[in-house]
């Protein structure tokens, strides 16, 4: 997985890096991370054009790009290869650029090639965002994955009541969320606006892959549990087959001893009976 990522420009620093780069990079990894999650916002504060928040918009993507330049220079002079270490980790410098040129460059409302770059900018953001948490959203965590997605149905509930003009509470909007993340889409409500229908689409990724996680978690507990059932079936079984091997074993001794002593007392008959021969 390591291999993977560093193929795709996710590689962190290396082991063999300098110490510094490396202790500072078990925490400035976080910062990334948090910086990343501002784009989102940023994409649907671009879209409120009419309420003034994609001043806002502007500014997260520029706080975005400010932060992964100092966050990757920072570990740059820290790394004894940092040129290597930008190499390494491409795909970061990439989402730098592009929160700088969405600062730069657009206006509201966008065109159709503007919006589709900005689209597939927040989706490379999302398998970033993805890719740094691959360690904490393990099958094993259950409880983080279930805290994880009723955060998850709670924002993007608000996000619908925010985004969509069909929905008029915030009840409709987790239950529309519900629907999209579960791909269930019984027909009541749905997103009927361009940013909504965006919007959706991350739901559904997000929460169908959250709640995959969630169900094959609760399947492997279940499948743990037959498994530490079978491991002790199977401890017994290798201990009593111990016992078994260590009586064969006693017994295979006991029988060698015992023949051992028939063979002496053999010798001893014939050397009993050969001694009146020699004396004769």
């Amino acid at each position: 997985m390591k291999d993977r990522l560093r193929v795709a420009g996710l590689g962190g620093v290396d082991s063999y890096d300098g110490a510094r780069a490396v202790r500072a990079w078990r925490w400035m990894q976080w910062l990334l991370l948090a910086f990343s999650v501002l784009a989102i916002p940023a994409f649907y504060f671009e879209l409120a054009v009419a309420s003034g928040l994609h001043l806002a918009g502007r500014a997260l993507y520029a706080c975005m790009a400010a932060g992964f330049a100092v966050v990757l220079g920072r570990i740059a002079s820290l790394s004894d290869t940092p040129l290597r270490f930008l190499r390494r980790n491409g795909y970061e410098v990439l989402i730098a650029v592009a929160a700088a040129g969405s600062v730069a460059r657009g206006m509201v409302p966008w065109s159709s090639v503007e919006r589709v770059l900005r689209i597939v900018f927040v989706g490379l953001v999302a398998v970033r965002i993805v890719a740094s948490l691959r360690d904490f959203f393990s099958p094993g965590r259950l409880w983080l994955l279930v805290l994880t997605a009723a955060l998850l149905l709670a924002s993007s509930g608000a996000g619908f009541y925010w985004l969509e003009p069909g929905v008029h509470t915030y009840a409709e909007g987790v239950w529309l969320a519900f629907e999209s993340s579960a791909t269930v889409g019984y027909g009541d409500m749905a997103p009927t606006t361009p940013a909504s229908r965006v919007f959706a689409a991350f739901v559904v990724l997000l929460g169908y892959g959250l709640l995959s996680l969630v169900f094959a978690s609760i399947a492997a507990k279940f499948v743990e549990h037959e498994e530490r059932l079978l491991r002790r079936e199977m401890h017994r079984d290798i201990k009593a087959l111990s016992g078994e091997i260590t009586a064969l074993r006693r017994e295979v001794q006991a029988l060698g001893n015992a023949t051992r002593a028939a063979g002496a007392s053999t010798e001893a008959v014939k050397l009993a009976a050969s001694r009146p021969d020699e004396s004769h």
